[in-house]
């Protein structure tokens, strides 16, 4: 990840575009009266939506910048054993991302916590201010932070199959943006939520809702559940096409 040009620069970006765009989106949102029906914690972690963007293009690059140069056949020749490269890769791409969300995550949870209550969000409204002290503010946060690193080990597996860094990095942004408008085209409520429940961003970002959980598709944490299986399969499908193929 030294030699990866950007690298610094992309955890960088994952930290200022979530976190400024969280903030952004507590600026714009409005609690005007009781139970206007918003969920703080959410908003004040919408960034992730962008962030997750960065983290993609950050795995591809640890494995796809070596197909590119051929590099991949030095690092196969100095460690045959290709599950363990695999693995040490993965290792050290979920470090960085769950590094670097646990810092965006935190900027953005004060963020909200600062913006908000200019906004409505006060215990007047029935809201108290955010605090990660607070268990569910704590599970969406912290959930925050797991689902950029499932991105990661998902994108970095779609890099392994796929050997080539731009069609990785397309074929991961199309899988997490466009299940969204997939689905918010479908008028049959009956496969409109089965789209919403095998969405890995749909999904995965349940983690973050702290208010109206009955109306959701999962649980929080089945959501994040659904995106871990996209990982693993993303990582499964790579791991097997490193061993039958050559470098």
């Amino acid at each position: 990840m030294r030699t990866v040009p950007g690298t610094a620069w992309l955890l960088l970006a994952v930290v200022a575009a979530t976190v400024a765009v969280s903030a952004a989106a507590a600026a714009a949102t409005r609690c005007p009266a009781a139970g206007c029906g918003q969920d703080p914690a959410r908003a004040s972690l919408t960034g992730v939506y962008l962030g997750q963007a960065a983290v993609a293009v950050l795995a591809v690059l640890a494995v796809g910048g070596e197909y590119s140069t051929g590099m991949i056949r030095v690092t196969l020749a100095a460690m045959p054993r290709r599950g363990a490269v695999l693995t040490a890769k993965a290792a050290v791409v979920t470090g960085l991302v769950l590094a670097a969300g646990a810092v965006a995550v935190l900027g953005s949870v004060l963020a909200g916590r600062l913006i908000l209550p200019g906004h409505g969000f006060t215990p007047a409204h029935g809201f108290a201010a955010l605090s990660l002290g607070g268990a569910p503010v704590l599970r969406a946060a912290a959930g925050s932070v797991l689902y950029l690193a499932l991105i990661g080990l998902l994108s970095l597996g779609a890099a392994v199959a796929v050997r080539d860094s731009a069609v990785a990095v397309g074929a991961v942004l199309g899988l997490l943006y466009l299940f969204p408008v997939v689905a918010a085209v479908v008028h049959d409520p009956q496969w409109h939520r089965h789209l919403e429940q095998l969405a890995p961003m749909t999904a995965g970002l349940d983690i973050q809702a702290t208010t109206g959980l009955r109306a959701l598709p999962l649980t929080p944490w089945q959501g994040l559940g659904v995106l871990a299986a996209w990982a693993a399969a993303a990582l499964l499908a790579g791991g097997l096409l490193l061993r039958l193929r050559d470098a």
